[in-house]
């Protein structure tokens, strides 16, 4: 399988050594925003102009980004190629999603799970409409987060507590953290019968939480929500991560493993 990269962050990196080392696996191109970044990447592969992707007749495109590649190159994309999409919060974007959607006719569009736990069963969950409610807490040290608006003024002030910086729809958090909910955003495109509108998000800032990432996931099935009785499974994963990472250690493996599973499932979206 011939792989094209968008992006050379460190999980960039991460995933063109493994893509040299890995014997079913063949490097299509690279490209970064920042082409001086790509030292020590042979010249013939790195690609100058997202424009020319075609030309290196990739079967699978990888964006590790930013949710604006997908904006403006996902349905061009999925023209020439199945597309794996490293940021799904740029799904929050409902005329996205749509055309999106619609784009993938001929080639699949895969959303990874990177840090989201039981993705598979929540949603087997879905398609049966048994998901009642779904809801993803992520904590953090403050540095960990790359935020906009009110949120990162939130988070800036954070000192010596923990804060819940929000509370509230994915669709409303993905624009205010793009970097840091994409687990939230494979959460969202799982339960597809709850969607990013009701799909609830939470995100908590704690000073105490140098050496961890911790993500909590809750479901509710069949049965009655109010009077305790309904089907119920919260899940709590802890992350290694150092201070001021944005990725913990573990989602580069994870990822990888998204990567190669992103194959053979046809047109449409699939969560890998």
């Amino acid at each position: 399988m011939r792989v094209g990269v968008v992006g050379f962050g460190h999980l960039g990196q991460y995933l063109v050594q493994q893509i040299e080392e890995h014997a079913s696996l063949e490097l299509a191109f690279v490209w970064n925003r920042t082409p001086s970044a790509l030292d020590g990447i042979q010249k013939d592969l790195i690609l100058e102009n997202l424009s020319d992707f075609a030309d290196r007749k990739a079967d699978l495109i990888v964006e590790v980004a930013h949710p604006n590649i997908t904006k403006q190159w996902g349905a061009t994309f999925l023209g020439a190629a199945d597309y794996m999409i490293g940021s799904p919060t740029a799904l929050s974007d409902a005329a996205l999603e749509t055309e999106l959607r619609k784009a993938a006719v001929s080639h699949g569009l895969y959303v990874p799970s990177g840090a989201f736990w039981g993705g598979e069963d929540i949603k087997k969950m879905a398609d049966r409409g048994t998901l009642q409610a779904l809801k993803v807490s992520m904590t953090k040290h403050p540095t960990c987060f790359k935020l906009n608006g009110d949120l990162k003024t939130k988070n800036d002030q954070v000192t010596d507590k923990k804060v819940v910086l929000y509370e509230g729809n994915v669709r409303g958090l993905c624009p205010l953290a793009p970097n840091n909910v994409n687990t939230m955003a494979a959460a969202a495109t799982a339960a597809h019968n709850l969607g990013f509108d009701k799909v609830t998000g939470c995100l908590v800032s704690d000073p105490s939480l140098t050496d961890w990432h911790i993500v909590e996931v809750e479901v509710w099935g069949p049965g009655n929500i109010e009077n305790n009785t309904a089907f119920h499974v919260k899940t709590v994963r802890r992350n290694p991560a150092n201070v001021g990472a944005v990725t913990g250690s573990a989602t580069y493996a994870s990822f990888l493993s998204s990567m190669l599973g992103a194959k053979g499932k046809g047109p449409g979206v699939h969560l890998c």
